[in-house]
Order: C-alpha cells, then sequence, then structure tokens
C-alpha cells in the first residue's frame, strides 16, 4: 500500500476504500459499511467493475457534519 495523498482544497483526488480508512483511522470494514447505510453514509462512487472510489471533498463534507452532529449533541445535554 502506497503513502496516503494529502488532501488539498485545490484538487478533488479519488480515494480508495484503503486510504479513506487509513485518513479517517477506521478498518476498511467500517468504510464499506458506512458507504451502503443510510446515516452517517460516507459518499461513494461505484465504479462498473465494482470498485469504489471516494472523492476527497466528500469525506471532507461527511467530516463537517460528523462534527455538527457531534457539537449538536453535546448543546443537549
Amino acid at each position: 500500500m502506497g503513502s496516503l495523498p494529502m488532501i488539498q482544497e485545490s484538487v478533488d483526488l479519488l480515494l480508495t476504500a484503503e486510504e479513506v480508512a487509513l485518513l479517517l483511522k477506521v478498518s476498511r470494514d467500517w468504510v464499506w459499511d458506512h458507504s451502503s447505510r443510510r446515516r452517517p453514509y460516507l459518499p461513494v462512487i461505484r465504479m462498473s467493475d465494482g470498485a469504489l472510489r471516494y472523492r476527497a471533498a466528500g469525506i471532507r463534507e461527511f467530516l463537517k457534519e460528523r462534527e455538527l452532529a457531534s457539537t449538536l449533541r453535546r448543546k443537549r445535554r
């Protein structure tokens, strides 16, 4: 497995499930699970050969949504 590419705002990279798992520090199974559920959902691109790819911008947005949800939950307590 190569090194994880740096995610920059100006470049919308396509990441593999393995790269997303490394980036988020979760298992590849976690990434696959969150690519097929309703909430929280990792936005995925399903390629014609069945491979999954993830836009770096979509991962950034997923993280922002999760951070906002966590903040709102803390404020309700």
